[in-house]
C-alpha cells in the first residue's frame, strides 16, 4: 500500500529540490553561540534567535545544572496531576512581574501556547481578526476554534477597521498580531491597533516571541516600545529565543483569561510540564534580561550591532528591508540565487540561511541575518565581507 504514497512523495521532493526550495539541515557540533562548530570547522553564526547571547551564558547553564541535580531530568506528568513544582509557579510569577501582567501560564512551546488560546476562549459566537502574516502557530491555533475568522492585510489599519466593522455582531472580537513579523523584521503598529480595539470594543493579543527581552527600555517587548502595554489583554511568547534559547512558551495577561486557560487549554492539560532544568535556566535568563544594568547593556550592544551591520551592508550596496529590529533581511528575489549565496558564505565560514517560498512570498527570497549581543564588530565585518565575496562569485 505504501508504494503509491512513496512514488508521490519522491516526485514532490524532486520538485522541491528542482525549484531550489529544499531545506537542508546542517549539523552543529558545539553550543549555540556566535562562534559555532560544524564538522570540525569554526563558523560565525548569523542565523540564530539568540538575541541577547544567553543560550550559552554561564549563569544560565549553572542554574540549569543545579536544578538538574536537585530535581532530576523531568517531572513525568502534566500540571494538574503531579507536574506542578514550585519553580513552575516561580517562573510564571517572574514573567508576570517582567511584563507587568496579572498572571501567566506556561506551555511546552509558544506554538502550543498559541494553539491553546483560541479553542479554549472563543466559539462560533465570537470573531478572531488576524494579520495575514501572523506566525503559523497563530494560524493553526485559529483553525482549531469555531469562531468566525477575519484576516486583514499586513499592518493595514484600514483593512483591520473593515474587519472590525464586519465583526460587530459577534459576542467578542479579538485582534491578533505578531509583535515582530519574523521574516521581515517589521513591527506591528500597536498604537493604531489598540486605538481601533478601543473604538470597536475588541480584545488585543500580541505574540511577542521575537521582541520580549530585546525591545523596549526594560526589554518588555513591542507593547512597552509602543507605550500600550496596559492595553494588551493577552501576551504570548517563548523562552526559546532571547530568554535563554531553550524551550517553553507562555500566555500572560488578564487574570480570568489565564485561570480559564488552566482549565480548558488542551496543550496545557495534555502535555508534560517543562523540565526543571529548562525552568531554572529560563528563570536565570529572564532575570538577566530584566536587570536594569545587565539587561540594558545587552540590549544596547545588540542594537549597536544591528545598526553597524545595516550601515556596512548598505555601503556595500545590498538591498535590505528597512527596520529597527536585529532581524535584517538581505533581499535577492530569486530562490536559487539566495540559496547559492548562503551556501557560498557557509563555505567561507559564515552560517546564514536562505528563505524562499512558501516561507516568504514568491520572488521575495532572502537571507535573514540575525544579530546577537554576543557578536563583535569584527564578526560583523567578516559577515559583510562574506556577503560581498559570495555576490561576486554569483556574478550579481
Amino acid at each position: 500500500m505504501y508504494e503509491g504514497l512513496k512514488e508521490q512523495l519522491v516526485a514532490n521532493l524532486e520538485e522541491i529540490r528542482g525549484a531550489g526550495l529544499y531545506k537542508y539541515e546542517r549539523e552543529i557540533d558545539s553550543a549555540q553561540q556566535s562562534h559555532i562548530e560544524s564538522n570540525n570547522r569554526e563558523l560565525l553564526n548569523f542565523c540564530a534567535n539568540n538575541y541577547l547571547g544567553l543560550a550559552n551564558d554561564p549563569r544560565v547553564i549553572a542554574a540549569a545544572k543545579a536544578e538538574l541535580d536537585e530535581r532530576g531530568f523531568g517531572v513525568a506528568s502534566v500540571r494538574f496531576i503531579c507536574g506542578t513544582q514550585d519553580i513552575h509557579k516561580e517562573l510564571e510569577l517572574e514573567v508576570s512581574r517582567f511584563l507587568e501582567t496579572d498572571d501567566t501560564i506556561l506551555f511546552s512551546s509558544c506554538f502550543d501556547a498559541n494553539g491553546g488560546v483560541f479553542e479554549a476562549l472563543f466559539n462560533e459566537q465570537d470573531a478572531i481578526i488576524s494579520d495575514e502574516l501572523n506566525h503559523a502557530s497563530i494560524i493553526d491555533g485559529i483553525r482549531l476554534s469555531k469562531a468566525v475568522r477575519f484576516r486583514y492585510k499586513n499592518r493595514d489599519m484600514l483593512d483591520l477597521e473593515r474587519c472590525l466593522q464586519e465583526a460587530q455582531s459577534s459576542r467578542n472580537r479579538i485582534i491578533v498580531t505578531d509583535g515582530i513579523f519574523s521574516m521581515d523584521g517589521y513591527l506591528a503598529p500597536l498604537v493604531e491597533i489598540c486605538e481601533l480595539a478601543q473604538k470597536y470594543n475588541a480584545i488585543v493579543m500580541v505574540d511577542d516571541s521575537h521582541a520580549v527581552g530585546l525591545l523596549g527600555v526594560g526589554g518588555k517587548g513591542t507593547p512597552e516600545l509602543a507605550g500600550v502595554g496596559h492595553l494588551v489583554d493577552i501576551y504570548t511568547g517563548t523562552f526559546g529565543k532571547a530568554l535563554g534559547g531553550a524551550a517553553g512558551g507562555y500566555v500572560s495577561g488578564r487574570k480570568e483569561i489565564i485561570e480559564f486557560l488552566r482549565q480548558k487549554a488542551r496543550p496545557y492539560l495534555f502535555s508534560n510540564s517543562l523540565a526543571p532544568a529548562i525552568v531554572a535556566g529560563s528563570l536565570a535568563a529572564i532575570k538577566i534580561a530584566a536587570d536594569p544594568v545587565e539587561g540594558v547593556r545587552l540590549r544596547e550592544k545588540l542594537h549597536a550591532n544591528a545598526s553597524y551591520f545595516r550601515t556596512k551592508m548598505t555601503e556595500a550596496g545590498f538591498d535590505l528591508l528597512e527596520g529597527q529590529h536585529p532581524i535584517i533581511p538581505v533581499m535577492f528575489g530569486d530562490a536559487q540565487v539566495a540559496g547559492r549565496i548562503a551556501s557560498n558564505m557557509f563555505e567561507n565560514g559564515v552560517y546564514v540561511t536562505a528563505f524562499s517560498f512558501p516561507v516568504v512570498p514568491k520572488d521575495k527570497a532572502r537571507i535573514r541575518v540575525q544579530l546577537s549581543a554576543s557578536h563583535s564588530f569584527e564578526d560583523i565585518d567578516a559577515c559583510v565581507g562574506a556577503f560581498v565575496d559570495a555576490r561576486s562569485k554569483a556574478s550579481l
